[in-house]
């Protein structure tokens, strides 16, 4: 905790002025059927606001061509507080009393729209994984074990589409995309993914233990994946245009690069 008040104090101190917005959607669904989807917005300090400037910024998660997620601020509001909103991806997935079918892939077209009036510069991150009880208590309940490959969530416009992938921060549980392209007020991104399933595989992913008892060896298989969630989340922050260079590296740590508007990411260091 004091780590991320550390970090947040570098940010509104930098002379990059550097202003992020966060938006956060989360899908949780049961293994055979949707269920318990659920979202919560990634912490923000609103200490933020004492230091910077602010236009209205803002930030909003398109899903199949609807606001799933935003969180924009207004100065009109004499009170300064943000309009916001959280949502939960895949809802309108499948018909009512349809179940999800495993290896099947379903539309699921993902994009980020500029909500706010001044340019920015977007990052989304994508979180998949599995959970065995509680999903608010995501951390102690993550089935490190099961792997989070076999959660599809098909990429669109990698490279030439405008999307960039972030290799060096990217990992199995986590895929780090930017957008390469300032977005301009009300702009919408092309799509940086189109589709979702769950592999097939699942069903081949069995545990066997073998018993004797009396002279009777009985051998038990179990499902890895019986009875699990899957957990798929898409998070999306943004900083404002304006030395957007310097405001990425404070905002995100990253190294880039951003000549006559488009921005590329520098080498791992």
């Amino acid at each position: 905790m004091f780590e991320m008040f550390d970090k947040i104090k570098k940010i509104i101190t930098s002379p990059a002025a550097t202003l992020a917005t966060f938006v956060l959607a989360v899908a949780l669904l049961l293994f055979s059927s949707i269920g318990g989807a659920r979202a919560a917005l990634t912490y923000f300090s609103e200490t933020y606001r004492t230091r910077v400037q602010m236009q209205d910024i803002g930030v909003t998660l398109e899903e199949n061509g609807r606001s799933v997620s935003w969180r924009n601020y207004d100065t009109n509001k004499s009170d300064g507080t943000w309009d916001e909103s959280t949502g939960a991806l895949l809802t309108k997935m499948l018909d009512k009393g349809e179940k999800l079918k495993i290896g099947a892939e379903y539309p699921e077209e993902l994009a980020v729209r500029n909500s706010g009036t001044i340019g920015q510069y977007v990052r989304v991150s994508i979180y998949k994984y599995w959970l065995d009880g509680d999903p608010a208590d995501a951390d102690t309940n993550k089935l490190r074990g099961l792997s989070p490959d076999l959660i599809h969530l098909h990429l669109a416009n990698i490279g030439g589409g405008g999307w960039l992938e972030d290799e060096a921060a990217s990992t199995p549980e986590r895929t780090v995309l930017y957008y390469s392209r300032m977005l301009a007020p009300d702009e919408t991104s092309p799509l940086f993914a189109d589709s979702f399933s769950i592999d097939g595989m699942v069903a081949t992913k069995v545990t066997q233990t073998t018993t004797t008892e009396g002279g009777l060896t009985t051998i038990t298989t179990t499902y890895d994946y019986d009875g699990t969630h899957f957990c798929l989340e898409a998070k999306v922050d943004a900083v404002q245009e304006h030395n957007a260079q310097d405001a990425v590296w404070s905002a995100w740590g990253r190294r880039v690069t951003v000549d006559n508007g488009v921005l590329r990411l520098a080498d791992a260091e």
